[in-house]
């Protein structure tokens, strides 16, 4: 006998209900097909939605394995409340029913539920905290041990960390740097030229780039792209057991492994925050050029007069505890990785999305505490 497509038809039960008869050939060979198959699930779902409990497959002249499964979860895993179907058919979805688990509805939670999880999130906070405060500590302890033997110090792991943390960041930095001053400059642009205020671009261009943007832009890159490397870096040592030894022998993680990145990245910060804000400047004066004619001379010329230096300093100082808190951060979430490649992603994404989380309430506190100063 020649298997025909699958069909689909809504009928009217004995009842006065609805019943869903199905026929033809519901197999692989027939459900692949592009355009039975965008058929067959439009009218399943259609059926769902109504909320058809009656079904027929009798008229099924070919029932194998996909079209059960099929069948199996458009009834949400469970058998339906009337459903009439040949000896073989039933087989085949009990077949199916028994590899295939019911579909469990997800639980709602309950107001204590969720007072417990808000807890349970609070703890774990407070856990956070506290592990940074205590990193904090043994890193201000490993200063002064530094202080007093400067000679013993881990120069040169703080000299490669320079490099990396430093000299690698300044071709992404700088083009993000003068790539958000040419934006800065067209949106400006076109709000002063309707007041006759071209001039006015150098004040609100340099107080905004050389006051937060440049500092700030370069702590998110610096984030992304180094507080992750910190905890990768770690956390591959806790994977293979570096850390343990380290403790073995004797030697202090803090000292040997927060010291270096912590001064590296307190030095880099500022230098690359100097160096973003320049590019920023630079993008900024060309654009103002283009479309309000402010000639570089007078950018030049009128800088100084139109943002203190007060400013700069605020942005550095801002800086260094910007690279501070990136370089413990990325420590702590380090030396918290487990000893599995699935604790290494979760440490490291986490590291990113806290440095960049603290970096930003940071910086809205100096903008808060020193909103008299330069201003």
């Amino acid at each position: 006998m020649p298997e025909s497509a699958p069909t689909l038809t809504l009928q009217t039960a004995a009842d006065g209900g609805h019943c869903a008869v199905l026929g033809g050939s519901w197999s692989a060979a027939w459900l692949a097909e592009p355009t039975s198959w965008r058929r067959v699930s439009q009218g399943l779902a259609d059926l769902v939605t109504q909320g058809v409990v009656t079904w027929d497959l009798r008229a099924i002249t070919r029932l194998d394995h996909t079209g059960a499964q099929l069948l199996w979860n458009t009834w949400g895993r469970q058998w339906p409340a009337q459903v009439q179907l040949h000896t073989g058919q039933r087989t085949m979805l009990a077949r199916v029913a028994r590899f295939t688990a019911p579909v469990a509805k997800p639980a709602r939670r309950s107001v204590a539920q969720l007072y417990l999880r808000l807890g349970e999130l609070l703890f774990q906070l407070w856990d956070h905290v506290l592990g940074l405060l205590t990193l904090a500590g043994q890193l201000l302890l490993d200063g002064v041990t530094l202080l007093r033997a400067p000679r013993r110090g881990p120069w040169r792991d703080v000299s490669g960390h320079l490099y990396r943390i430093g000299a690698t960041a300044l071709p992404v930095t700088a083009l993000v740097g003068f790539t958000i001053g040419v934006v800065l400059a067209y949106l400006m642009s076109r709000q002063l030229r309707q007041f006759g205020a071209d001039t006015f671009i150098v004040n609100i261009l340099g107080l905004a780039v050389i006051r937060e943007l440049g500092p700030m832009l370069a702590a998110i890159l610096i984030a992304g792209r180094s507080g992750s490397a910190i905890t990768a870096q770690i956390g591959v040592m806790r994977v293979t057991e570096e850390l343990d030894a380290m403790r073995v022998m004797g030697i202090a993680q803090g000292y040997r492994l927060v010291l270096p990145r912590a001064i590296a990245m307190a030095i880099a910060m500022p230098l690359i925050s100097v160096w973003t804000t320049l590019a920023a400047l630079l993008g900024g004066m060309l654009a103002a050029d283009v479309v309000l004619g402010v000639t570089p001379a007078y950018f030049f010329a009128a800088l100084p007069d139109a943002v203190e230096l007060s400013n700069l300093w605020l942005g550095l100082g801002k800086s260094v505890v910007f690279g501070l808190l990136i370089a413990l951060i990325g420590c702590h979430y380090g030396l918290r990785v487990k000893p599995n490649t699935e604790s290494l992603g979760q440490g490291t994404t986490a590291s990113v999305v806290t440095a960049i989380t603290v970096v930003l309430l940071v910086d809205a506190v100096f903008a808060v505490v020193f909103k008299n100063v330069g201003l």
